[in-house]
């Protein structure tokens, strides 16, 4: 089998932890790994390759993280915005042989049950020899409302049903034969792709065309231009809710998709008095919270059932229960900064920054380079820079002169000025940045040429 991961979507359920250039897929939240990190480790000892799907932005993180798990003959077929699930997958299928084997999985859920996890996905690859086109139905454990429903007779899928009200729910649960979807599918590339060119051919078409446009190097891009020339929607309503293939396998796999704070307080470690383990917590009094915070001690007393989440530039506090609503705050949010966007430290594909200071005339950033690595050629229209190198030796091309920079060594790029860093040493290159203008957001910049084909 190939696992086709879907690495798109931003997170904004778990903001502030989770943001668009670093959603929860690759957020460290379970012994030192990524959901995507572990959903790689599982799915790799049933299937012999993956092929990822992101988000350009993402891809560098993707990598990273495969890096880390000593994996580098993973596929990437990148998407320059989303469109949704169905273009993905069919995307990523376009790219196999019509007999593959695909198992489709999101990249940011969690299956503890492994044991259980192997027996359903043995039941669904033999259903998908057979020319079926499996979806994944997770056995309910209460009445959830955030969930879409599959309903079953067997294996057999009697209709898909959208989130529910409380009472509907009940109901569901109390019927026996409705499951959650999951989101995960198996299925043959070919079978996937002559059921969506039968009900949705305009999608079909267009994914064609955006494939043949495709430029081929270390990853598969797809062209801007020809990705929103694709209808964007969903599996579920492009094809499996018409096609008369589909087939269910109940799956009792001990699964979360970590869709709010309450999911997550669930699947984390917790101390004596429920409390989630946080080595900066200090605790009086106080019993089943959610405490989440790296940078700063975070001291409660004589409180209950509460979500603290504190990622240095944000602090989000919300009663347990009430944690759907946190997409309510990212709008509100949306509308005055980019901090469902960003964090104070931010991962690109050279390294990262964490932003120090930041007023409405100057910006202090940390800059980390690593080895090998160097920034777009670029310029600014509305900043000047200082930088001081803090530690290793920095390359910098500014106009036409390229020199060297050592620690406690300078230099000073004015507005317009075209320059590069580049650390061409053997270790990290660190340096300050000072910032000053009176425009000073990420989009001023202007890209040249970048390794990462930014610009």
């Amino acid at each position: 089998m190939i696992n086709i991961i879907l690495c798109g979507g931003s997170g904004t359920r778990l903001w502030p932890i989770s943001r668009t250039l670093m959603p929860k897929q690759f957020v460290k939240l379970f012994n030192d790994k990524s959901l995507f990190q572990l959903t790689v480790e599982r799915n790799s000892k049933f299937c012999e390759k993956e092929l990822i799907v992101s988000n350009t932005e993402q891809y560098f993180l993707a990598l990273d993280q495969q890096e880390e798990l000593k994996r580098s003959n993973s596929n990437y077929l990148l998407e320059p915005v989303g469109r949704n699930t169905a273009p993905a997958i069919a995307l990523a299928c376009l790219t196999l042989d019509a007999e593959d084997i695909v198992l489709v999985t999101p990249s940011d859920h969690l299956i503890k049950d492994e044991k259980a996890y192997a027996t359903v996905l043995t039941k669904a690859k033999t259903l998908a020899e057979e020319n079926n086109l499996v979806t994944f139905g997770i056995t309910p454990t209460f009445a959830e409302t955030g969930f879409g429903y599959i309903e079953s007779e067997g294996d057999e899928v009697k209709a898909f049903h959208e989130k529910p009200d409380f009472e509907t729910a009940t109901n569901y649960l109390k019927a026996g034969n409705y499951y959650w979807n999951s989101g995960m599918f198996c299925f043959k590339a070919g079978v996937f792709l002559e059921e969506l060119k039968k009900y949705s051919p305009k999608l079909y078409e267009a994914s064609l065309l955006a494939l043949k446009n495709a430029k081929n190097g270390e990853a598969l891009r797809v062209t801007h231009e020809d990705m929103m020339q694709i209808p964007e929607d969903s599996i579920d309503y492009a094809v499996m809710e018409k096609s008369s293939r589909v087939k269910v396998v109940p799956s009792d796999i001990d699964w979360s998709d970590l869709g709010s704070f309450d999911a997550l307080y669930e699947e984390l470690p917790k101390d004596e008095n429920n409390n989630t383990l946080n080595e900066n917590h200090i605790s009086i009094d106080s019993k089943n919270n959610l405490i989440y915070g790296k940078e700063r001690k975070i001291a409660t007393v004589d409180i209950e059932d509460l979500i603290v989440v504190d990622t240095g530039d944000a602090l989000l506090i919300s009663k347990k229960g009430s944690s759907q609503k946190v997409k309510k705050v990212v709008a509100e949010v949306r509308k005055t900064t980019q901090m469902h966007n960003i964090h104070l430290t931010a991962h690109r594909p050279w390294g990262t920054y964490t932003i120090l200071e930041d007023n409405p005339k100057y910006k202090i950033k940390r800059i980390v380079v690593e080895v090998g690595k160097r920034l777009s050629l670029q310029k600014h229209f509305h900043r000047n820079e200082h930088w001081i190198v803090v530690s290793g030796t920095a390359t910098v091309t500014v106009e036409e002169k390229t020199f060297t920079l050592r620690a406690n060594e300078s230099t000073y790029i004015k507005m317009g000025d075209i320059h590069r860093l580049s650390n061409d040493g053997k270790i990290p290159v660190v340096l300050i940045e000072a910032q000053i203008g009176d425009y000073l957001q990420e989009d001023d910049i202007v890209r040249l040429s970048d390794d990462f084909q930014r610009n």
